[in-house]
């Protein structure tokens, strides 16, 4: 539509040079078209244009101190996108690929994760271009200090409640939250993904990947398909990748490959997950100490991936689950798993295609769960601990775990239902990208031009 095309070519003007902005809003608003076809008031609210533009932009700099003394500086941002639906929820990413671009893009995606969870919460993300990798706890904690004593005055239980992402982890959130508590000098359930000692919720740390999984299973339990004895491809070796290898296992299935920044480790009896536990969670070692116990497991360096992909993808799989990071599969990566006979992708990063990616898979007819619906566990089981922080209750882990999975259940239902009320069955793209949508344009056009 004429429509949607101007709105990109005039958010490419006000917001130049976010190219993962752009791509994320392109793949949302192409998915629109039967709809605001069928529903001229959106375009009468203007809700397109309302929704491109976040509610409000923060960025400041972030001034800390090295061991050595020295003085540093990184930039840190916040981005309240939408709180149509309830306080801005969405992580804090610590990595040095954070830019306008990036937080946007993540922060427009939350909008839709978010309403998707049929839970009251809004889009927001934040982070900083700071890399917690190589430094020392203490340098950690001066950084997430500096970035409080700012943040502190835009966030709070009922306005904004953030979490952890990439390169924010407990100990991160520790630190971030024991400087909110001295700042604001209260035990606010502000962020989320906290230590089961300090208004954590059991789950928390597995819902993303567990969530993924489960939404893999209803997916592919729709085509007939078992996720039992299925050989799975996974990218990524932090929370994400590590829980769904669990959750894969536990449901019998058997994951062969994982990666990190330097390499990927293909392991055809299955990855051993305790190990890659011990290795990324408690020593922060690199994948390629694998090996030392694995003499059958191959290991290929980054620097011998294929120049038109990733190694991870290029195996024997019937389902692929990317669970690292922003465009990190090429089209050249889906036509191998399509020539291998992968049956289906499930996203448990944001948006890890690449364009041409996802071109490819949309003219396929591969099983596809897009990261907005797929990975919305992690979101869901943070707000469940919003609501363990309001009533000061704290669930079991059987408890929360089955909301999770029902919260899963209900998100795939409600986007393949949508997809066939657009007689595009299957398409669980435009299904994610309709009912997300629906949801917030209904609330902000009934809470006024504001």
């Amino acid at each position: 539509m004429t429509y949607i095309r101007n709105t990109i070519e005039q958010l490419q003007q006000t917001s130049p040079a976010q190219t993962e902005f752009y791509q994320a809003v392109e793949d949302v608003l192409e998915s629109l078209e039967p709809l605001l076809e069928q529903n001229p008031k959106y375009r009468e609210q203007a809700i397109i244009a309302r929704l491109v533009e976040p509610e409000r932009q923060i960025m400041f700099r972030v001034p800390w101190m090295d061991d050595n003394g020295q003085v540093q500086v990184n930039k840190g941002y916040r981005i309240e996108f939408n709180s149509a639906l309830g306080p801005y929820k969405g992580g804090l990413r610590f990595h040095p690929s954070v830019n306008g671009s990036i937080i946007k893009f993540l922060g427009f995606e939350q909008i839709f994760k978010n309403a998707l969870t049929g839970l009251p919460i809004g889009g927001g993300k934040g982070g900083a271009n700071f890399d917690p990798k190589g430094k020392s706890n203490a340098e950690i904690m001066r950084f997430c200090q500096s970035f409080m004593s700012e943040l502190f005055r835009h966030i709070g239980p009922q306005t904004d409640v953030p979490a952890g992402d990439i390169g924010v982890g407990t100990r991160e959130l520790g630190y971030l939250f024991g400087q909110y508590k001295r700042l604001v000098n209260r035990f606010d359930g502000v962020l989320t993904g906290k230590g089961l000692l300090w208004g954590g919720s059991h789950a928390r740390k597995e819902a993303t990947g567990y969530g993924c999984v489960y939404f893999a299973n209803y997916m592919m339990a729709d085509r007939d398909v078992e996720l039992d004895g299925k050989r799975c491809a996974v990218s990524g070796s932090g929370n994400v990748a590590i829980y769904t290898m669990e959750k894969l296992y536990e449901l019998g299935a058997k994951p062969v490959t994982c990666s990190d920044s330097s390499g990927t480790i293909y392991h055809e009896a299955g990855i051993d997950l305790d190990l890659i536990k011990q290795l990324k969670e408690q020593q922060h070692k690199r994948l390629e100490q694998y090996l030392e116990t694995h003499t059958g497991a191959e290991y290929t360096p980054r620097d011998d991936y294929p120049e038109d992909g990733h190694q991870v993808w290029r195996y024997d799989v019937d389902l692929a689950f990317p669970c690292a990071t922003q465009n990190e599969v090429t089209r050249a990566d889906v036509e191998c798993l399509l020539e291998h006979g992968c049956l289906g992708i499930a996203e448990g990063a944001n948006m890890p295609l690449t364009e041409a990616a996802f071109d490819a898979v949309q003219q396929s007819s591969i099983a596809y769960g897009p990261g907005k619906a797929a990975n919305a566990g992690g979101v869901a089981t943070s707000q469940l601990e919003m609501a363990q922080n309001a009533s000061m209750q704290r669930w079991s882990f059987e408890q929360v775990d089955e909301r999770l999975k029902q919260v899963m259940k209900n998100i795939y239902t409600d986007i393949s239902r949508t997809a066939d009320d657009f007689g595009q069955p299957r398409n669980l793209v435009l299904g994610a990208n309709v009912a997300g949508f629906k949801r917030v344009a209904d609330a902000m056009i009934e809470q006024g031009l504001v």
